[in-house]
């Protein structure tokens, strides 16, 4: 998928937990053969010629398409699975692919995961007795700074997804023109339950801007979230305040 994995697991059977890691590495390794848009030989990639149906891929495939299909719908096609004109599900797979390796740590007795894609973290569990998990958000107007720090105290599972320019570039697109999306935002950050959702969400908020993202990601459920603008203004949802220390 082109970046770094970084799995944080506390707790559990050692073996038990060894193997899951194993697994849990060689799923996410498995995610990027079947679903990479950089190599010609992957089955998305066959998919998006015409090559293969749905049908005649892993079942990953279907589920990953059905989500994408459900995040376009939720956001009014402001999240879509066509890049530049050719299927692209990429927008969904890294945060679903995290949060499916952290669920796979927990299920094999961890009592705390963090698995970290990229940047866009899925938490489960606590690091240890009265201690949540905390993930700093960087600051994209100030390199190597902090924005916010996100605490998951009084959560058992919490997602942090940012989408924006400070990282790669303009690399985010309008679906509407199919052109890199211009808005006045360079950064938005959504806090959630869930990793798949919360990156679908950042990732379309940024392409709407942050008036209508803004407007957007309150009527959402169990979703909050931070909106930088270019000209260095933060807008909050009215309850990101509660997962903030």
């Amino acid at each position: 998928m082109g970046t770094v994995f970084s799995l944080d697991v506390r707790g559990g059977e050692p073996g038990a937990v060894r193997t899951a890691l194993e697994e849990a590495a060689a799923g996410l390794r498995r995610v990027d053969e079947v679903f990479s848009t950089y190599r010609e030989d992957t089955q998305i990639s066959r998919l998006g010629r015409g090559e293969l149906d749905v049908g005649q891929c892993d079942p990953e495939v279907a589920e990953v398409l059905e989500l994408a299909a459900e995040a376009e719908r939720v956001s009014d096609g402001w999240f879509s699975t066509r890049y530049r004109g050719r299927l692209d599900p990429t927008g969904i797979v890294k945060g679903w692919a995290t949060e499916r390796a952290a669920r796979r740590l927990l299920a094999a007795g961890a009592s705390g995961v963090s698995v970290n894609g990229g940047g866009d973290v899925q938490l489960l569990g606590s690091p240890g007795t009265g201690r949540p998990w905390r993930v700093g958000v960087s600051d994209p107007l100030r390199p190597g700074g902090l924005a916010a720090v996100v605490s998951a105290a009084g959560a058992r599972e919490l997602a942090v997804a940012t989408s924006g320019t400070a990282e790669r570039g303009d690399h985010i697109v309008d679906p509407r023109t199919g052109r890199s999306a211009v808005t006045d935002l360079v950064a938005v950050t959504v806090v959630a339950p869930s990793l798949t959702w919360a990156d679908c969400w950042a990732t379309a908020a940024f392409a709407m801007g942050s008036r209508e993202g803004l407007s957007w990601l309150e009527a959402l459920p169990d979703t909050e979230a931070l909106l930088i603008t270019a000209g260095d203004e933060v807008r909050c949802t009215a309850h990101l305040a509660r997962w903030l220390g």
